[in-house]
């Protein structure tokens, strides 16, 4: 992306000193009127960025140019540094890379204030960069994928964002197959292949209808849960403030919204005798039936 050209540039001229366009074209892969016309806008931006010609020339920046104080004030430089210190806990080596450049350029360090934790989901590291990397360079992304119903089916798409929605990681992609937005869960998704097939950027305004606005609709679903005070930690562990209303005799009445699947019905399993579902009806029915099958092992 330009904007990432923009900023080596700058450092590579923070490092080097002096270089000319043909190494710069030849570092970037680019011809060599992209980087005069990268120059020209350095230049419009307040960068002190100038070239000579001749033997010995070359585009430098001049002598008492400092980053930190000719563009970014000390405040924004420590909200930027926060923000990539927080992406760095995604694994990701690039955006590690990205933060020791600036902490270096910046002559400042931050705080570790944040940690995260994607072992519950994520076998290895590079399961999440995979395809972090494969929406950043939009390349075509295969896998074989498990529905609510356990039913394999094989997709191919052009992989947008990773979502964190309702306590789990999704991918959004474009389906190449139903033409359309879909969200896939990633602990459901096996087998992964990053292709080398290149997608270009699809305007996704002009898709007639985002079946990801179906896809919520017809999922999700409101429980209203009964849960005993012996389960206290875990009403305060599993949902915020505003779902719960505790109860005279120290029981919980919770309202909460969810995707409906077979990880819900497992979720509300996982209270035992601690849990009733007053409602809707076909979910209180599921975990009775449910209930009825593991009776049937221990008699």
């Amino acid at each position: 992306m330009r904007i990432n050209r923009l900023f080596e540039i700058v450092y590579i001229l923070l490092d080097k000193k002096r270089v000319t366009a043909r190494e710069l074209a030849e570092h970037f892969g680019v011809s060599r009127q992209t980087i005069v016309r990268d120059i020209d806008t350095l230049s419009m931006t307040g960068i002190p960025i100038y070239s000579e010609r001749g033997k010995g020339g070359g585009i430098s920046l001049l002598p008492d140019f400092v980053l930190n104080k000719s563009i970014l004030s000390e405040q924004e430089q420590k909200e930027i540094l926060s923000a990539l210190h927080g992406l760095s806990n995604l694994k990701t080596d690039d955006t590690s890379k990205v933060l020791q450049k600036l902490s270096t350029i910046f002559n400042s360090s931050i705080p570790n204030w944040l940690e995260i934790d994607f072992s519950e989901w994520s076998r290895n590291d590079d399961f999440f960069n995979g395809f972090k990397n494969a929406i950043v360079e939009q390349r075509i992304v295969e896998f074989d994928y498990y529905n609510s119903y356990s039913s394999k089916t094989f997709h191919r798409i052009e992989p947008i964002q990773l979502w964190f929605k309702s306590k789990s990681w999704y991918l959004k992609g474009f389906c190449l197959a139903k033409q359309g937005i879909r969200l896939y869960k990633l602990l459901r998704i096996k087998n992964p292949i990053i292709t080398g097939e290149h997608f270009d950027e699809r305007d996704l305004a002009a898709v007639s209808e985002n079946p990801l606005d179906n896809w919520d609709k017809q999922l999700e679903v409101t429980l209203k849960l009964r849960i005993a005070p012996e389960m206290t930690y875990r009403v305060y562990d599993d949902f915020i403030e505003s779902e719960v209303e505790k109860q005279a005799d120290g029981s919980f009445i919770v309202t909460v919204v969810l995707t409906e699947d077979n990880w819900v019905y497992s979720f509300l399993m996982s209270y035992g005798k601690y849990i009733e579902v007053i409602e809707p009806e076909h979910i209180r029915n599921i975990v009775k039936d449910e209930a009825k099958e593991i009776l049937k092992k221990y008699l």
